[in-house]
C-alpha cells in the first residue's frame, strides 16, 4: 500500500497519460459505471451489514490442487504408469509372465525411490509461493468500506494509524499500460483507489492488478454497489460457480467439494454430460488427494483471519462497529443528481465506456453556469 495520494483530486472521466500507458479516473463522486458488479479476482474477503473487507489475498482450492497435483503426477508416473508399461513390454519380449512380474517389481522399486525424491522436491518448489505470500501478509491490514459511515478505512503498510477517507471523496482509477519484452508486446491492467484523511491530512492508496479493463471497472462497481446498498452479500458480487449453498461459509472449503460432486452427479443423471465426465472428475480429485486441498484452504482462511484480526488497529476495529440507523450517513444531493444523469445517458446509449459518460456529464455541468451568465 502506498503512503501518498494526490493532493489535487481529479474528476471522474479525466485521464492522465504516462510514457507506457494511461490512468483513467472513476471518482471522486462514485458514479454508476453501468457494468455488472462482479469481483472477478475475489479480492473481497468479507461482506457484512456494516462493512466490506478488501483482502490482499483470498485462498482458493485450485491453488492447493495445483500444488499437490504436480508432485502426485510425478509419483503416479513413476510408480504406476512406468512399471505397468514395462510389465506389458516384458510380456511381449520377455520369457513369460514371471519375467514380466520381475520387470514390474524392478521398475516399481526404482520408481518409488525416484518418484518420492523428485515429488518431494517439486512439492517444496510449489509450496514456496504460498509460504512467500504468507510472510508478505504478516502485518497487512485489509481495507474496509463502511457504508453506514460512508467512509473507507485504509492502513498504510508503514503505519498503525488508519487513514479514513470519505466515500464520496475517494479517488478511484483504472490503469492501462503496455511494454515490449522478448515475448512481444505485454499489456497490463490495474485498479486502484486512495485519498486523504480530512482530519489528519495523511493520504494513502492501494493498487491491484487485473486481467482486463472491464474486469477492473467491474471490481470498482462491486465496491460502489455495496456502498450504495445495491448489493448486500458476497455471493452477489462473486461467482460461486454453483458451489455455494444457502448457509455455507462464503469461502471455499470442504463444503465446495461435496457441492461440486453433487453437481457432477446431477449433470450426469440429467444427461448434460457423458460417462467420461464423472470418470475424469474422480481421476482429477484422486490425483489432487481428494478433499485435502479443501481442508488446507479452510486452514489457510482461518490463519489469515487470525493474522488480519491481530494486525487490525484498535481504532479501525472501533470504526467498524455498527451504528444506530439514525446515525447512518446519507449520499449527497450532488451524487444523487449526477448519478441519475449518468444512468439516463447509459440507458439512452448503452455500451459506452463509463468514463466517457462521466466526462460528458461533467462537461455539461461546466456549461450550465456559463449559460446562466449570458
Amino acid at each position: 500500500m502506498k503512503k501518498t495520494a494526490d493532493n489535487k483530486a481529479p474528476r471522474a472521466g479525466n485521464s492522465d497519460t504516462f510514457k507506457s500507458g494511461k490512468v483513467t479516473y472513476l471518482s471522486p463522486l462514485p458514479l454508476p459505471t453501468g457494468l455488472p458488479p462482479v469481483d472477478h479476482s475475489h479480492i473481497v474477503a468479507e461482506v457484512t451489514d456494516e462493512y466490506l473487507e478488501l483482502g490482499a489475498f483470498t485462498p482458493n482450492v485450485f491453488g492447493w490442487q495445483l500444488t499437490l497435483a504436480m508432485p502426485m503426477f510425478v509419483v503416479v508416473l513413476s510408480v504406476i504408469v512406468a512399471p505397468t508399461l514395462f510389465f506389458f513390454l516384458g510380456l511381449l519380449w520377455g520369457k513369460g509372465f514371471g519375467d514380466a512380474i520381475d520387470i514390474w517389481l524392478l521398475f516399481f522399486q526404482e520408481g518409488l525411490q525416484y518418484g518420492a525424491g523428485f515429488g518431494s522436491v517439486i512439492l517444496l518448489i510449489a509450496l514456496f509461493p504460498t509460504l512467500q505470500a504468507h510472510f508478505k501478509l504478516r502485518g497487512v491490514v485489509p481495507t474496509r468500506f463502511n457504508r453506514q459511515r460512508r467512509e473507507v478505512c485504509l492502513v498504510p503498510s508503514d503505519s498503525d494509524t488508519p487513514v479514513i477517507v470519505p466515500w464520496e471523496e475517494l479517488q478511484a482509477w483504472v490503469i492501462q499500460a503496455q511494454g515490449v519484452t522478448q515475448y512481444g508486446v505485454q499489456r497490463q491492467f490495474g485498479f486502484g483507489f486512495g485519498g486523504t484523511d480530512p482530519k489528519t491530512g495523511k493520504g494513502t492508496s492501494l493498487e491491484l492488478m487485473s486481467a482486463g479493463l472491464p474486469l477492473a471497472i467491474s471490481t470498482w462497481e462491486a465496491l460502489r454497489a455495496y456502498m450504495e446498498y445495491e448489493v448486500n452479500s458476497l455471493t452477489e458480487i462473486q461467482d460461486p460457480l454453483e458451489l455455494q449453498k444457502p448457509g455455507d461459509p462464503p469461502w471455499e472449503g470442504v463444503h465446495t467439494f461435496y457441492n461440486a460432486r453433487d453437481r457432477m452427479r446431477r449433470r450426469r443423471r440429467e444427461g448434460e454430460v457423458g460417462w467420461y465426465y464423472p470418470f475424469l472428475w474422480y481421476c482429477y480429485h484422486l490425483l489432487t488427494l481428494w478433499t485435502l486441498p479443501n481442508h488446507l484452504t479452510e486452514w489457510e482462511v482461518r490463519k489469515l483471519k487470525r493474522l488480519n484480526r491481530r494486525a487490525t488497529p484498535e481504532a479501525a476495529q472501533r470504526w467498524s462497529e455498527p451504528l444506530p440507523e439514525a446515525q447512518w450517513a446519507k449520499p449527497s444531493d450532488e451524487l444523487k443528481r449526477l448519478s441519475e444523469k449518468v444512468r439516463q445517458k447509459q440507458k439512452a446509449n448503452p455500451g459506452r465506456l463509463p468514463y466517457e459518460v462521466f466526462a460528458e456529464v461533467y462537461s455539461e455541468e461546466d456549461r450550465v453556469p456559463q449559460a446562466s451568465n449570458l
